[in-house]
């Protein structure tokens, strides 16, 4: 997988909002398909780096690479259509009804085809019967199927990059626990394996079990990057080593690991 294409890159980014220095010169690359989790404690800029990927942030220093080009030099709202995006919240516009968000990027992207057959194939993709929610608004929705409604979103336009930002984080731990297990089926599926993921989440759990890598951030820096047998093995700084254990991480068999969060 790492020996594939690079999909995104980051390359010595540094952010600051006022005196708070969100990323500090970080690096990392992210290979064309593999599903990447950003984790770390609040604040450790990893929502900012997600965010800097599609524009919505723009570093004041250093490069992001989107497909090998620089994202300074295209199009921003080009580049968030190309983007599939899941914010926490899920971001679905309340006044229109479910089919119709998950047709949105299709009609800003002037689709061509049937964009109801498309919004329905992949409503379905994502666990949900078109029949039963199209033509419901997003608040007559429970928490779930809201955010799945929003991943539907995303991938509607067949997005070849992924960022979900805390996508799971509000929901209970029934719901999560469902949308985790849809979220590495979708991924496994013909249709979308050959997507790149970008996950920010607070649960170590949640990104062992969904993430081929695991990026830890700490102040706006890198402190460990690696597979997650990589993590558990040889923690790279006490840091790392620390939200394992506060996580209870590796603790048992991967089914018997308790979610942990760092917050």
């Amino acid at each position: 997988m790492l020996g594939d294409p690079l999909a995104l890159s980051a390359d010595a980014v540094t952010k600051r909002f006022g005196k708070i220095v969100a990323l500090d010169g970080l690096s990392l690359d992210i290979a064309k398909g593999e599903c990447l989790a950003l984790v770390g404690e609040s604040g450790s800029g990893k929502s900012t780096l997600l965010r800097c990927f599609n524009r919505l942030t723009e570093p004041d220093s250093g490069c992001i690479l989107v497909g090998g080009a620089n994202a300074a030099q295209l199009d921003p709202v080009a580049l968030r259509r190309r983007i599939g995006y899941v914010p926490q919240d899920g971001g679905l516009l309340p006044h229109w009804r479910v089919g119709r968000n998950v047709e949105l990027v299709l009609r800003l992207l002037a689709a061509e085809g049937d964009l109801a057959v498309r919004s329905n194939e992949v409503l379905r993709l994502v666990g949900l019967d078109p029949l039963a929610v199209r033509d419901r608004w997003p608040r007559e929705l429970s928490g779930g199927q809201r955010q799945r409604v929003a991943i539907a979103r995303a991938l509607a336009a067949r997005p070849s990059m992924l960022l979900l930002d805390e996508p799971f984080g509000a929901l209970d731990a029934i719901s999560r626990s469902d949308l985790q297990e849809s979220f590495a089926q979708l991924r496994a599926s013909q249709l979308e394996r050959s997507i790149t993921c970008v996950l920010v989440t607070h649960d170590l759990h949640e990104a062992f079990l969904l993430a081929d890598r695991i990026a830890v951030l700490r102040r706006g820096r890198l402190e460990q990057l690696g597979r997650p047998s990589a993590l558990l093995a040889a923690p790279a700084t006490p840091y790392v080593r620390e939200l394992l254990s506060r996580a209870r991480v590796g603790e048992g068999s991967p089914q018997a690991v308790r979610r942990g969060s760092v917050q």
